[in-house]
């Protein structure tokens, strides 16, 4: 396509919104249309670098890699929300470290001193940490700047977007239905926010497929703590129980985190599939589609490498 054309990008996520913005500034007439803008499940994200549980592996590798590299470039301006952080991430058993972890700056085994009872196993290293509220609000002042706008709308169908020359679909777990895709099936997450009683650094233990997770991101004067990975289950309401799991989990690892009020709960149905779809098909009326979508719990380590492959796939340069 040319520079000049009309865009319509559907979905205010994060994919959403990190796509329209590299589109418009490589010269798209970009139009993003959403329901929710900027998208309820991006916003309840914790968020750390990192690509977990999430196909295809070589794919992801780059794609996540192009992000980190990016992420990297943001923490040098404190007003994108973007933060290059040190912290554990830890294990029971003595597991072996991811291999994105190792080539992280800062990395190291940690001695055992280092790790909370009854962790047998961990790393240091340095990572990306985004506050999302923050960040996306960021993409959106970016996307703005480009020139793109945005239109607050619930489609039945992705064609509703048109007319366009080209329509990217970043609905995340609305492509189920918008496609549909039946590949798609949500895993419901829910964060903590409480006020930070003084931590600097980030915790995650490596939980493997449990629905517990356990995680800890300071975020200034706020620390989101994490969290449950529910498969099938896209309810976003409120869950008493679940939020009371998250804080005595953090809690035993950290307890100055016993006495931290709670501000806020953040759900979210994370959009999952057996492989991220970015690609592109023509319909029979012409339009070109790309697809951006079934990033998992990865949507915003992914988010910048994806993009940027949509607008290859768009030859804008």
């Amino acid at each position: 396509m040319t520079a000049g054309e009309r865009v319509v990008v559907v979905g205010a996520g994060v994919a959403g919104l990190t796509t329209a913005v590299v589109l418009a500034e490589a010269g798209a007439s970009v139009h993003v249309i959403a329901e929710q803008v900027p998208g309820v499940t991006s916003l309840a994200a914790g968020a750390m670098w990192g690509p977990y549980l999430v196909e295809p592996k070589d794919k992801v590798d780059q794609w996540g890699q192009r992000s980190l590299e990016i992420f990297r470039k943001l923490a040098e301006d404190p007003s994108t929300g973007v933060r290059l952080t040190s912290g554990i991430e830890a294990s029971r058993t003595a597991e072996e470290p991811p291999g994105w972890a190792t080539t992280l700056p800062g990395f190291r085994p940690c001695e055992l001193a280092e790790l909370p009872a009854g962790f047998s196993a961990g790393y240091r290293f340095t990572v990306p940490l985004i506050d999302m509220p923050t960040y996306l609000d960021y993409l959106l002042r970016r996307l703005d700047a480009a020139g793109g706008t945005v239109e607050r709308r619930r489609l039945v169908s992705i064609a509703d977007a048109g007319p366009a020359a080209v329509i990217v679909n970043c609905t995340g777990l609305g492509a189920k239905d918008l496609l549909p895709d039946p590949d798609l099936r949500p895993i419901r997450g829910q964060h903590v926010v409480v006020t930070n009683p003084g931590l600097t650094e980030f915790f995650s233990e490596d939980t493997g497929l449990s629905p517990d997770l356990l995680c800890f991101y300071p975020h200034g004067d706020t620390v989101v703590l994490g969290g449950t990975a529910i498969d099938g289950e896209g309810d976003l309401a409120p869950d008493d129980k679940a939020a009371a799991g998250i804080l005595a989990r953090c809690a035993e690892v950290e307890p100055r985190l016993a006495e931290a009020r709670v501000l806020e709960h953040r759900l979210g149905a994370r959009p999952t599939r057996s492989a991220v779809r970015v690609e592109a098909e023509r319909w029979e009326d012409g339009t070109m589609v790309v697809h951006n979508y079934g990033h998992g719990g990865a949507g915003v380590t992914l988010s910048w490498g994806c993009a940027e492959e949509a607008r290859k796939l768009l030859d804008l340069k």
